[in-house]
């Protein structure tokens, strides 16, 4: 349990990163040819780049949920199945005053 909570907790913390660490780097031209851009540009493609780096961090994290799922099928609880089986073979109230009916009856 504590592998997910970690997985989720650094996943959290990348959705946060990615856009900002995008941003900040065209606003400070750390990226190369962002200077050429005029400013209302820049600012689009850096918020489409932040939205696109979330988007892939989330699929990421769907992506590596799903390669860790359990192949296996799910296994029904044992002691609700034992239970289950002997409610079955169990009779009825209604079965046994039937059958002390039918054995006082000659035919």
């Amino acid at each position: 349990m504590s592998e997910v909570i970690t997985k989720f907790a650094v996943t959290s913390m990348f959705m946060w990163m990615a856009p900002i660490a995008t941003m900040y780097g065209f606003y400070h031209q750390m990226i190369p040819g962002v200077s050429q851009l005029s400013s209302s540009r820049q600012t689009l493609v850096s918020g489409f780049l932040a939205v696109i780096s979330v988007n892939a961090v989330i699929g990421f994290y769907i992506y590596s949920a799903m390669k860790e799922g359990p192949n296996l099928e799910p296994q029904p609880d044992a002691t609700f199945l034992a239970n289950a089986k002997a409610s079955i073979n169990q009779p009825t109230s209604s079965q046994v005053s039937d059958d002390s009916r039918g054995k006082g009856k000659v035919e």
